[in-house]
């Protein structure tokens, strides 16, 4: 896939409406509908301010939680509207429907320098199915469309692929940022080259690794899908996370590996429990885990030698804790590895919404070179495959 993706930067926008997609999915309170973070709506403002100081008329546009097609007053993006013009500090004028009436005739007023975000793009099924006849009618309201929610680049929605058959389509500085980074640490990496997998499956990473296996001089492996390569390797791992159907994969990859002369680190230790509950006492085990136990994080000396893993590195990539670090008794591990990665001097990389929040929780964030913004959308382009929200914008 190209990288090289044409920006904002390269086109005037002056005296033109600007289509922008933005991730608006925010978290709310459930009862009050009140948003309980509005990072998604910050890390739009960079873009929305650009293009408003540059003369453009901007129709913003996002997907909140998931409708399937129904009009539901809980998922509104009127909250959304008002956030917004809070921090941007000016009116953002607001659609009631999505290519009707309300919205046609809101667009066709608006002026440079004013904003108007329409409603919940997935209100519409046509959304979701890329519908060329929704795509061409969201495009006719705008002269040109930007790209700003990487969070939904690996969909080809309407809204993000579909509109760039009618509209010449730019990336936004968040979605240029991403591509920046992410590509260039894939395709040009500074090295040693370090990936760090966790989280709990081996199904939900096998593209992943296979693409790495190519590009990387390390691999460390944690979490959950940690057990099924230890079993692989003929080790007793007790009541831990097992995808039984992933053992011949992963004695595969662990031979690919070798192959390759890729340094691939599994736990030599663990963080056990008898239960999966957050008061569950933990137990240290070397090497194999008890049969009535199960593993929760790394252990001290897994955690130590994947630190020292680190240490050379030039760019780290991290998708997945490395252990149940919701759990503040199996936390440490992930801790570990955040700490080592703040530590590192390396370009480093945390992609997919756990990790992410982990290293927000335990306090790295400021110290990590880039937080990826989009869990899936990170995830696809670590194994290589090409996003339709991404392929769809002008080369550069």
């Amino acid at each position: 896939m190209n990288y090289n993706k044409k920006t904002i930067y390269d086109v005037s926008v002056e005296g033109k409406k600007v289509l922008l997609r933005c991730d608006f999915n925010v978290p709310q309170n459930k009862e009050t509908g009140e948003i309980t973070s509005d990072k998604r709506i910050v890390a739009a403002i960079p873009t929305i301010r650009y293009l408003l100081d540059h003369g453009a008329a901007v129709i913003a546009c996002s997907h909140l939680g998931k409708p399937k097609g129904e009009w539901k007053t809980k998922l509104t993006l009127a909250p959304v509207a008002k956030r917004l013009s809070e921090l941007l500090g000016q009116e953002v004028i607001f659609a009631k429907d999505i290519i009707g009436e309300d919205a046609k005739a809101k667009a066709a007023a608006l002026q440079p320098g004013q904003i108007l975000l329409l409603e919940n793009l997935r209100f519409d099924i046509r959304e979701e199915k890329n519908g060329s006849d929704f795509a061409k009618e969201l495009a006719d309201m705008a002269d040109i469309f930007v790209s700003d929610a990487f969070g939904t680049v690996h969909r080809a929605h309407a809204s993000t692929a579909g509109v760039a058959a009618y509209l010449p389509a730019y990336s936004g500085l968040l979605v240029a940022k991403e591509i920046a980074i992410m590509g260039k640490a894939l395709e040009d990496p500074k090295r040693p080259f370090v990936a760090i997998l966790g989280g709990a499956k081996v199904s939900d990473k096998i593209a992943v690794i296979n693409n790495l296996l190519e590009k990387a001089d390390t691999i460390i492996i944690g979490g959950g899908m940690a057990y099924t390569f230890l079993k692989a390797q003929g080790r007793e791992i007790g009541k831990s996370l097992l995808e039984e159907d992933r053992l011949d994969y992963a004695r595969e990859m662990l031979k690919k590996a070798e192959e390759r002369g890729v340094n691939f680190l599994l736990p030599v230790d663990h963080i056990c429990a008898a239960e999966f509950a957050a008061d569950a006492t933990p137990v240290e085990a070397e090497g194999d885990i008890p049969a009535d136990m199960m593993g929760m994080d790394i252990g001290p000396k897994t955690a130590a030698a994947y630190a020292a893993a680190v240490k050379g590195a030039g760019t780290i990539v991290w998708n997945g804790p490395m252990g149940v670090f919701e759990f503040d008794a199996f936390a440490e591990g992930t801790r570990a590895m955040a700490r080592a990665l703040a530590e590192s001097g390396a370009v480093t990389i945390v992609g997919g919404g756990d990790s992410a929040s982990a290293v927000e929780k335990l306090g790295f964030a400021d110290k990590i070179t880039h937080i990826s913004t989009g869990g899936g959308a990170s995830l696809e382009f670590l194994e290589g495959k090409e996003l339709p929200g991404v392929a769809c914008l002008l080369d550069a």
